[in-house]
């Protein structure tokens, strides 16, 4: 089974690519998706948070509120930490079961959609790793434009993150995505087909069909040595 770890940072693009993997039936396990069953009324995740941050990030309806609980880490880098270290295994947890999920479906390429692969450590488990790439003015422009936010604000967010150019530098594969969607498409076409090449021996290994052969190989290895032993 291939992991294909792809990521980046708030308003670059990834999102785009993420549903260009899944529109090509490359199955994408979303990292944010799990983040958000994490924090859901009343599961473990969700009263570690409100415990730490208080019921002020709170909706009318009980559900965290994203966004307040966002201004609050985006702004206080020691806030942001405690936030992630809370959520980490949770998330983690989650991201294994998901991966779980597509090897016994079958599949063998996944990607993991994961905003903070390099942060989290779990680009230690995927190969190869794509990352989005734009330039941090292209950034700014754009969040802006997305959510409708001010420059300060704007600003911490994408300075709370790992800057892309260090997640360049350690990626196997770069999206540039400072043009339009036509050329974004076409580089996707070019990164989709390294990313679904055959699997290597190891990879095939890791993949259910390769358990499968492996146990086959092992039960007819046994049956053949009880009719050695029996003659």
């Amino acid at each position: 089974m291939r992991l294909v770890g792809l990521t980046s940072g708030i308003a670059s693009g990834k999102s785009t690519v993420s549903n260009l993997f899944k529109s090509h039936g490359v199955p994408v396990v979303d990292a944010d998706l799990v983040a958000c069953d994490v924090l859901k009324k009343d599961s473990g995740g969700y009263k570690k948070v409100v415990a730490a941050f208080g019921e002020d990030i709170l909706k009318d309806n009980g559900e965290v509120d994203r966004g307040k609980l966002g201004q609050v880490v985006f702004s206080d880098p020691g806030k942001r930490q405690l936030l992630n270290r809370l959520m980490a295994p949770f998330i983690s947890f989650g991201i294994f079961l998901e991966i779980l999920k597509q090897w016994l479906k079958g599949k063998k390429v996944v990607i993991l959609d994961i905003p903070l692969l390099f942060e989290a450590k779990m680009d230690n488990w995927t190969k190869p790793i794509i990352v989005v790439w734009v330039d941090t003015e292209t950034q700014l422009q754009r969040l802006l434009a997305r959510d409708k936010t001010n420059d300060k604000d704007a600003r911490n967010r994408i300075n709370a993150q790992m800057a892309l150019d260090i997640k360049r530098s350690k990626a196997d594969i770069i999206i540039n995505n400072r043009g339009s969607l036509e050329e974004l498409e076409e580089q996707f076409q070019k990164v989709l087909a390294q990313v679904i090449r055959p699997l290597t021996w190891t990879e095939f290994w890791l993949s259910r069909q390769g358990a499968i052969t492996a146990l086959i190989s092992i039960i007819m290895v046994v049956v053949v040595g009880r009719n050695v032993f029996r003659r």
